[in-house]
Parts: C-alpha cells; sequence; structure tokens
C-alpha cells in the first residue's frame, strides 16, 4: 500500500522516490565518469583505433540485450528493489576488482582486455538492473505524478551530464586511470547501499521460476505487446533512429575529439579547455538544454495522447543532425575553419538535448500509464531490447566507416538514416494513437 506522503502535491514527499533518486544520482555519476574514460582511454592505448571502440561499444551493447529479457522475467517476479541493489553491489564490487587488476597487469593490450571483459559483464549486470529499476516508478509513485517523477530524473540526469562530463573531464586529465575507475565502483557501491532502504508491496509470484516458465512469460509479454500496436510502431521506429542516432555520440564524437580537433594548430578556447574537455563542453550544451526541457514537462499536465508531438519533435531532430552534417563538411573539411564547426555543433547539441526531453518523458509516462503493472518489467525489457537491438551493429558499422571513409561520410549515412525513419513515423497512423 502506497503511503499517505504520495497524495501530497510533489512527488519528492515520498520516500521510496527520494531513496530512488538519491541512489540514482550517485550510480549515474559514476557511469559517467566510466563512460568518459574508457572512451577516450581505449582510443589512446590502442593509437586512436576507431574500430576497436566500436567493437568495444558494439559487446557492451550486445551483453545488454541478451540479458535484459532475463531482466525483465525476473523483474516481474522479484523484488524490484532488491534486484537493483544486488546489481549495483557487483557492478561496484567488479569494477573495484578490475581496477586492482589493472595495477598489476600495466601493459596496453592487459588493459584493453580487462576493459573489455568489465564492459561485457557490467553490462550483462545492467540488463538486468534496468527492466527492474524502469518498472518501479508505478509501485512507489501515484499515477498522476508519473510524469513529474520522469520529469525529475530527467533533470537529474541532465544536471549530471552538466557537472559530470565536466568533473570527468578534469579527472581524467588530472588522476591516474586506475584511481577515476577506483572511485566509480565506490558510487556504484554506495548507489546500493541507498537501495536497500526502499520499502514497498511486493508479492511474490507462484511457483518456482524455470527456464521454461521464464520463456512462457516472455512469450506472453510478446502477445501481450500485440495488442498495443502504437507501441510496436514506436519501437520498430526506435530501433532505426537510435541505430543512425548513437553513432553520434558514440563514435564521431570521441573520434573527432581525438583526431581532428587535437590535430588541429589552433582552436577556440585552447589555452583553457583541452580536446577532451571540448567533448564535455558538448555535453554541458545537452544537458544544459535537457534540463530546461524536462523542467518544462515537470510543470505540464499528462497528455492522454503524445504520438503526434513525439513524430514532429524527431523530424526536428533529423533537421538539426542534417544541418551539423553540412556544417562538418563546410567548416572542418573544405574550409578547415573548426571554430566554426565548434560552435554550430554546440549549438545543435543545444537544440536536440531539449528536444530529446520532450520526446522521451512523454513516451516514458505513457508506457507506464497503458501498460499493466503485473507485466511492465517484461515490456520494459522488451522496449529496451527494441529501441537498443541495432547498436551494437551500428557501432561495429561506424567504426568500420571512420577507418575506411572518415566522419563526413558517417555523419551523412545517420542523418540520411535518421531522416527517413523520423518521416516515415509521422505518417504513421498507428503512432499517432499513443
Amino acid at each position: 500500500m502506497k503511503s499517505d506522503n504520495q497524495n501530497r502535491d510533489n512527488v519528492f514527499r515520498n520516500r521510496n522516490f527520494r531513496l530512488v533518486f538519491l541512489g540514482a544520482l550517485v550510480s549515474e555519476l559514476g557511469a559517467i565518469l566510466y563512460s568518459f574514460a574508457v572512451s577516450f582511454y581505449i582510443l589512446e592505448i590502442s593509437g586512436n583505433n576507431a574500430f576497436l571502440q566500436g567493437l568495444y561499444l558494439a559487446l557492451c551493447s550486445i551483453s545488454m540485450l541478451v540479458f535484459t529479457p532475463v531482466g525483465g522475467v525476473l523483474g516481474d517476479r522479484k523484488s524490484k528493489a532488491k534486484i537493483m541493489y544486488v546489481c549495483d553491489f557487483l557492478k561496484g564490487g567488479v569494477i573495484i576488482l578490475a581496477t586492482v587488476l589493472m595495477l598489476f597487469f600495466s601493459e596496453p593490450n592487459a588493459h584493453i582486455v580487462i576493459l573489455f571483459v568489465l564492459g561485457i559483464f557490467g553490462n550483462a549486470v545492467s540488463g538486468i538492473f534496468n527492466p527492474a529499476a524502469g518498472a518501479l516508478f508505478p509501485h512507489i509513485v501515484e499515477e498522476s505524478h508519473l510524469q513529474q517523477a520522469n520529469s525529475y530524473f530527467t533533470m537529474k540526469s541532465s544536471l549530471e551530464n552538466i557537472l559530470g562530463v565536466i568533473l570527468a573531464g578534469i579527472l581524467y586529465a588530472a588522476l591516474p586511470i586506475h584511481v577515476l575507475f577506483f572511485f566509480v565502483g565506490a558510487c556504484f557501491v554506495a548507489s546500493g547501499v541507498s537501495e536497500t532502504l526502499i520499502r514497498y508491496d511486493f508479492k511474490p509470484s507462484d511457483g518456482q521460476l524455470t527456464l521454461r516458465q521464464a520463456l512462457c512469460d516472455m512469450g506472453d509479454s510478446i502477445a501481450y505487446l500485440r495488442t498495443k500496436k502504437a507501441i510496436l510502431v514506436l519501437l520498430a521506429s526506435v530501433l532505426f533512429i537510435n541505430f543512425f542516432f548513437a553513432p553520434l555520440t558514440g563514435n564521431f564524437l570521441p573520434y573527432f575529439v581525438k583526431t581532428d580537433l587535437a590535430n588541429a594548430p589552433s582552436y577556440l578556447f585552447d589555452s583553457v579547455l583541452t580536446p577532451e574537455l571540448w567533448y564535455s563542453v558538448f555535453s554541458v550544451c545537452i544537458g544544459i538544454s535537457s534540463l530546461l526541457g524536462a523542467a518544462m514537462m515537470s510543470g505540464r499536465p499528462q497528455a492522454d495522447k503524445c504520438g503526434r508531438m513525439v513524430s514532429r519533435l524527431f523530424c526536428y531532430v533529423s533537421a538539426i543532425f542534417i544541418g551539423l552534417t553540412v556544417c562538418y563538411v563546410v567548416f572542418v573539411e573544405r574550409m578547415a575553419r573548426i571554430n566554426g564547426f565548434l560552435i554550430a555543433f554546440s549549438l545543435g547539441c543545444l537544440m536536440i538535448g531539449f528536444l530529446i526531453s520532450c520526446i522521451n518523458i512523454p513516451i516514458t509516462t505513457t508506457i507506464m500509464r497503458v501498460v499493466d503493472r503485473d507485466k511492465l518489467s517484461k515490456v520494459s525489457s522488451l522496449t529496451s531490447i527494441g529501441s537498443q537491438g541495432m547498436i551494437p551493429i551500428a557501432s561495429v558499422l561506424s567504426g568500420a566507416i571512420l577507418e575506411a571513409f572518415g566522419s563526413s561520410v558517417l555523419l551523412a549515412f545517420c542523418s540520411l538514416g535518421f531522416t527517413v525513419t523520423s518521416v516515415s513515423l509521422l505518417f504513421s497512423r498507428e503512432f499517432k494513437e499513443l
């Protein structure tokens, strides 16, 4: 039974929400630091090998996708809070163990192997964690507060992207890599401690969980999802949207920073900002605008349908994507004026961050409202697979394109694909009913 505090106006009066918020605040800070450090460290010790970095991203994504259905089944049968803190303790402990191994084995190749193993295991744990975490809100937050709760979480993530990437850039330049990784591991352990205090009414499922039962549960959730035509259209579209958008931040940006920007004779604010800190500037721009978008959404009433609005916003993002591609070709490749691209990309990040908040919050809230609670973890795992399923292919393919043809070809390929997918979503009758 939900507490009386949940009936008050602000969702922060809910003790369980505060605990989830605090735990996510700490663990996501660690995740930002880790993601930043690994992206540049692999390029650094491999001689800017973009294909190797793409392979790392692909294997991590595959690992998460394989274990996400497991997380979906467990999330609807076991205590979601328990799954969350066990996963955070596991992840923190393994990162600390990997840090110790990196101290004993100092060769670059050994570090690459350790990071690959750590990335695969860590993302497998995240695959189990995410469906449980994604389905917890409806159990601890009143339905009328779901959009507010999702908006506050987006605001938190935006603030962390603003402060976290700045901190990551500073720490990466100032500290040995093993010290930074040890701090990341401690963040996940601290998050697990917070999550052990979450309390809500949980009714265990009858019967023992077997492989056959797990497969039956997934089959039931697939059959259930077939009755939600608008969600199926969303999954099919986001599958390709993420395929074309993920390389922008996962492949292009680290490569651009380590090649075009690092090798430029001079660039904007080069007396203050290292190339890696310019990566932080882009993330800060996304974080600031995403924060503004989330703040706006937190004060808006929950709409019954969001499909029409979301489809238009996707088209706006595609227009920005095309503009950034043109700017790279004109400013970097043809005119060798990298400062023009830095300014244009920063402005593009500001617009994209705002639009992403206005897209993600209504979609997440709508799915939480229309899906039955006893199926939400499994459906959440399926939507995660649907949205992330082609990112491993995108990461490897993008790394190969960067190595063979360079950044302009990659940007043109991704912006064109993103635009075609967004326009098709705009004309989908089923999605308009979401």
